[in-house]
């Protein structure tokens, strides 16, 4: 990494979706507020975010009418960094949107992560942010890893074709854009009715180029209740040899 891409200070503020009510993880309370290792899944992913040294704003998108309770769970590790709460919409696409709205001047970048991805690490953070200062040719980065399984392309349950793995990334997040372009992006999104299965994608529609910065495979997102175990059982390995982010760790607890 070359000096270029580091600063002097904060230049991104990073915008935690989860405003949504994650039906599929079977938990009334939604899987963000679910405890892992003594922490909700939603403040390991702001922890490490408060540890990045480029993250200097975090907005945070909560389901609606859950501002007061995501503000009191969130208060359990207190951030050193300043947090914004917001109230989601009613899809991803729409939280997002008005969590994009909602940061402050004075942050050329935005880091678009998931608040039930609670294994991200700060050195991947930087390294995605820094991805995108590196090159003033692209609008954004993303975290991906390179697809381990074959992939098969099937209509009406018959395979029709089996494509080559090596071109096929599984995307994860922090997504980080310039925060201009990624709003445009998902302006024009919403003036055309178009819906993306991400943010890049609705980047990439508009034109702009994005690179991806690989990741390790274990930055899981929380979806289903089986995703639980393995999700400890790494955060029980961290807790174990200390490594974890400083926001987090006087409240942790042994899995």
């Amino acid at each position: 990494m070359s000096a270029a891409t580091y600063i002097s200070t904060p230049d991104t503020c990073a915008v935690v979706a989860a405003g949504g009510l994650g039906l599929r993880f079977g938990d009334a309370r939604g899987k963000q507020y679910v405890e892992l290792c003594g922490l909700p899944v939603l403040d390991w992913s702001v922890a490490a975010l408060d540890a990045a040294p480029s993250v200097g704003h975090i907005v945070i998108v909560c389901p609606h009418d859950r501002i007061g309770e995501t503000r009191g769970i969130v208060d359990m590790i207190s951030p050193s960094v300043p947090v914004t709460f917001v109230e989601g919409g009613a899809t991803r696409q729409e939280s997002c949107l008005a969590g994009i709205h909602a940061v402050p001047e004075g942050f050329p970048l935005v880091a678009i992560h998931d608040g039930a991805r609670p294994l991200i690490k700060p050195d991947t953070i930087e390294a995605v942010v820094a991805r995108v200062r590196s090159d003033a040719s692209l609008a954004g980065a993303i975290c991906a890893h390179p697809s381990a399984d074959t992939l098969k392309v099937v209509e009406d349950g018959i395979v029709q074709a089996t494509p080559e793995r090596s071109r096929y990334w599984a995307v994860q997040t922090p997504q980080v854009f310039h925060t201009a372009t990624v709003l445009e992006a998902h302006l024009a999104a919403a003036r055309e009715g178009f819906v993306g299965t991400d943010d890049a994608s609705l980047v990439e529609r508009a034109g702009g180029r994005v690179a991806v910065v690989e990741s390790p495979s274990d930055n899981m997102k929380v979806t289903v209740p089986e995703d639980r175990l393995p999700v400890e059982a790494i955060l029980a390995r961290r807790i174990e040899r200390g490594d974890v982010p400083a926001a987090a760790r006087e409240a942790v607890r042994p899995c």
